[in-house]
């Protein structure tokens, strides 16, 4: 098997970005995993990611990634995208692979699609799992929710498309809301955004492998959030996290990624714990390798970039078990402690 490999932010040669620290943490986890089964990966000229991984072949690039794509990727036989669920771009890189028959080692562009649209992957849930109610808000009919706030406390303002807590805002009031939409409408290209009720809870994320129709939790993982002036930024986790609702955490998780068709390989499902009552809520899915990835590949019992390629091609591990906890903090960098 000719594999690719390809992180998206090093393809473009983007630095001193959220998504460039946790995607070069990803993608050197995942070269390393993957050493002795090789693979070509896909660098820019100004990427900082090493071409140190023995086993793996780089191919520097100096032009755009979707042309580098059309023009090459027929050569290959799979290909392990990582990528953002932002504007669609894991779904278009995704959609392109499957147009020109390369194996996805990873999720369906129906799947990743349906997981790129939070308020998409909100109807599709709904009916059958705890979810926190959720409005999509267009941006051309803001006036109307003027008096929205006045009997509400707080909401949580957030993009439909957002990947790290990127542009949640929490709102008490139509001028908040009103701050917190046009932060939103300079960084995104939807036309609308969600507005959900504000929910206090322990943020959590379940990381699963998945067949496309059987899951496997993996384990129950801390999100370090907090509030920054009225936004949330993500600063790390704990992996794995003991909870007494990690089992119920799991299951939930388990069942809402095979209750959407074409969710493969490795995806993560965002919860809320709200301890007052013991209730879970499932905040979003992510169809693709999350910042848990790197602190879970370190302490399990298997080799987890090699376990997700077992699990596109129906294959689940016998047992999960872990050497240890390990907590990690993500700022300028990521910290391992």
């Amino acid at each position: 098997m000719k594999l690719l490999i390809f992180e998206y932010a090093a393809a473009l040669g983007l630095q001193s970005t959220a998504i460039s620290v946790e995607g070069q943490y990803m993608l050197e986890g995942l070269l390393t995993d993957l050493n002795q089964v090789g693979a070509d990966y896909l660098i820019h000229k100004n990427s900082k990611i090493g071409n140190d991984f023995s086993g793996c072949n780089p191919i520097v690039i100096d032009k755009e990634l979707s042309s580098w794509l059309d023009e090459n990727i027929v050569s290959f036989d799979a290909c392990f995208p990582l990528a953002p669920e932002e504007d669609l771009i894991l779904y278009r890189i995704t959609k392109t692979l499957e147009e020109n028959n390369v194996e996805i080692l990873g999720s369906s562009s129906e799947a990743v699609f349906a997981c790129s649209d939070k308020f998409e992957t909100f109807n599709i849930l709904k009916k059958d799992f705890p979810l926190i109610a959720s409005e999509k808000i267009f941006f051309n009919n803001l006036k109307s929710y003027k008096n929205y706030f006045n009997d509400r406390k707080k909401m949580l303002v957030k993009p439909a498309d957002g990947v790290s807590c990127s542009g949640v805002w929490v709102v008490q009031s139509y001028t908040d809301f009103i701050q917190a939409s046009a932060h939103l409408k300079r960084t995104t290209n939807l036309p609308f955004f969600l507005l959900q009720d504000y929910v206090e809870g322990l943020s959590t994320s379940v990381s699963i492998l998945s067949t496309g129709k059987v899951a496997m939790p993996l384990s129950l993982n801390l999100q370090k959030i907090r509030l920054n002036h009225g936004k949330l930024l993500y600063n790390g986790g704990k992996v794995p996290y003991e909870h007494e609702l990690s089992d119920d955490a799991k299951y939930i998780s388990k069942k809402a990624v095979e209750h959407i068709k074409g969710l493969k390989g490795y995806v993560g499902v965002d919860l809320l714990l709200d301890e007052s009552n013991d209730e879970i809520y499932i905040l979003e899915i992510n169809p693709r390798l999350t910042t848990s990835y790197v602190a879970l590949r370190r302490i399990l019992n298997f080799n987890l970039g090699e376990a997700i390629i077992n699990a596109v091609h129906g294959i689940l591990p016998t047992e999960v078990e872990f050497r240890d906890s390990l907590s990690f903090l993500k700022e300028d960098d990521i910290i391992f402690k």
